[in-house]
């Protein structure tokens, strides 16, 4: 990079730019064998896709390219039972997890049994219950006269709960996508998790979030009841229906978004923008999302305001909003979650405030970020570490502990790529560091004595500086770009022909481009200190830019102050549509001084 912005440059994020390498002969082979332009080659060559999987990225279906449910181990075993229990009439019990992931897995279920006419429960707990089936929830489902318990998004390392129901004759089902604790594993009728320790590591199923793994064992189960004739008297249901619902979940968890995943989300948008389900109906209105719904609507508009229930309010409000038949009932829990999202907001404003002085107090370089305080809501601090994870692109952990409990922390962290804090927390939880804990690569959450917290900063920090070490890699601050543009280029027709990469996700990012040698002027601050801007050429093209969330960073400051000052920028492109005229946006997210 240094011979097209300068010597030892730094950006304002104190961030190396790289432009990702690419291979010009795929990108050709690419484009000639796909008919598709030169541009969208290159970015699927950066991400991996060959010429033997580019058609399957660009033209794959569901119905062509699912995997048989059934190789995932004890899948077929589950439907037969859960199929025998709904034959003979019984009673299923769902206990979900209280994230979006946990309430559309849910809801998946008591959705699909409710279509077929069987008896379903279902309970999430209240984020004081902690994470994870606990024994008062699971007896309050067998005295409401539950037969058999599945367990979604939760119950892979539950042994001590699940045991005790195993015990006393129900069958227990675990559907779940968390990292297994071998240490933890319980006695279960079925365990269906893509990353059991006996599943492949090139499981197609292997990155699903949980609603995903849930999607696939409804189809078994409805496969295994078609084969008994459950339904020669009865209409079958169309599962591609509630495809909106497992968009959601498997977005909003951050699972990587190829193979499976990216045809269940591709699916699922379409489903989405039909607006059959009454709730998601209801929350798109009151979130006046005025537009087909996209991605960022299903991560940053409408997962926020479902998870804002489980965050600071009722957890199962979640469900509730998306299995409800009432439009009235939809409404009323949309504008609900809504106003607890404004309240999440001024939390998480005012711990982010907090978090962000007492990580820079300490001078000290780490490989981490790692905050903790007082009154730190445990709803919050998930959505904070991401936060700080944006801010230091570094691994970011936070921790939260009050009165209610005080001799107990709970803890939320989130991930960068090539840094797996599933593992550390895992290997916390058996070294003794923290009581409770589970989650995935990319994200976790954990419970720690108060009086440990200072040990396990020393353990995160020491566990991810072996893992780097491990990589023969530095935890360097880069940021990847996937080409340059010039910006007389950003027009709607580069949009549309950057669509086919859609949707984008974790392991499908969306593209970022650098633009050189541009001027800046500052329009004004909107919403939650995002700064708005002209972006002007030498030639005197403009388009409108914006940075979200850089009031109070160096690079909002320097927007604000530039006064027509050259830059090199970079950022992603989005079509912006205004009284049905459509334009092109920069978001800027970095910036050199040219």
């Amino acid at each position: 990079m240094a011979e097209l912005f300068g010597e030892n440059i730094k950006s304002l994020n104190s961030l190396n730019w790289k432009i990702k390498p690419c291979d010009d002969n795929a990108v050709s082979a690419i484009a000639l064998a796909e008919d598709i332009p030169e541009i969208v080659a290159r970015l699927m060559v950066t991400r991996g896709i060959t010429t033997s999987t580019a058609h399957d990225f660009l033209y794959a279906t569901l119905k062509s390219n699912l995997p048989d449910p059934d190789i995932l181990k004890d899948c077929k075993k589950a439907a037969e039972k859960v199929a025998a229990f709904i034959k003979a009439k019984k009673t299923i019990g769902i206990f979900g997890d209280y994230d979006v992931d946990g309430a559309t897995s849910t809801s998946l279920l008591y959705l699909f049994f409710k279509d077929i006419g069987t008896n379903c429960l279902f309970h999430v707990p209240e984020r004081s219950e902690g994470y994870g089936p606990n024994t008062p929830a699971l007896d309050k489902l067998l005295e409401d006269g539950a037969d058999l318990i599945i367990t979604v998004d939760c119950g892979t390392s539950a042994d001590e709960p699940l045991n005790r129901i195993g015990k006393k004759g129900i069958p227990v089902i675990v559907i779940d996508h968390h990292e297994p604790d071998p240490a933890h594993s319980p006695e279960v009728f079925a365990l269906i998790n893509p990353k059991r320790i006996d599943e492949s590591i090139t499981h197609p199923c292997r990155k699903m979030a949980a609603v995903g793994v849930a999607f696939m064992f409804i189809i078994s189960l409805n496969r295994t009841l078609r084969e008994m004739g459950f339904y020669e008297n009865k209409p079958e249901p169309n599962l591609s229906k509630w495809l909106d619902i497992v968009a959601l979940g498997t977005v909003c968890d951050v699972v990587d978004l190829n193979g499976v995943n990216r045809l269940l989300v591709k699916s699922g948008l379409k489903v989405l923008a039909k607006r059959t389900n009454i709730g998601l109906r209801a929350l798109i209105d009151a979130a006046e999302i005025k537009t087909p719904p996209s991605v960022y609507h299903m991560g940053f508009v409408l997962g926020p305001r479902i998870n804002a229930g489980g965050r600071i309010g009722s957890s199962e409000l979640g469900v509730k909003l998306l299995t409800t038949t009432s439009e009235d009932e939809a409404k009323e829990i949309a504008l609900e979650m809504c106003e607890m999202n404004a309240e999440r907001q001024q939390m998480e404003a005012y711990i982010l405030t907090e978090a962000i002085e007492q990580i820079e107090r300490n001078p000290e370089p780490s490989p981490i970020a790692f905050a903790f305080g007082k009154s730190w809501h445990a709803g919050v601090i998930g959505i904070v570490a991401g936060r700080l994870k944006e801010r230091y692109h570094l691994p970011s952990f936070v921790i939260g502990y009050d009165e209610t409990d005080p001799e107990l922390a709970h803890g939320s962290c989130r991930s960068i790529h090539g840094v797996d804090i599933g593992s550390t927390i895992m290997d916390a939880l058996a070294h003794g560091i923290i009581t409770k804990g589970g989650g995935h690569t990319m994200a976790a959450g954990f419970s720690l004595t108060i009086e440990n917290i200072d040990k396990a900063k020393e353990f995160f920090t020491n566990h991810i500086l072996s893992q780097i070490n491990r990589q023969d890699t530095l935890l360097e601050s880069t940021l990847e770009l996937d080409g340059l543009l010039d910006i007389g280029a950003l027009e709607n027709g580069l949009i549309d022909k950057l669509s086919l990469l859609e949707p984008y996700g974790e392991g499908n990012p969306e593209p970022i481009f650098a633009i050189k040698n541009v001027n800046l002027f500052f329009l004004g601050i909107r919403g939650q200190g995002h700064i708005a801007c002209n972006i002007s050429s030498l030639s005197g093209k403009t388009v409108k830019g914006i940075a979200f969330r850089a009031a109070d960073t160096l690079l909002g400051k320097s927007i604000m102050e530039s006064r027509g000052e050259p830059f090199h920028i970079a950022g992603r492109l989005h079509a912006n549509e205004w009284q049905g005229r459509k334009s092109v946006e920069f978001t800027i997210i970095d910036a050199i001084r040219a």
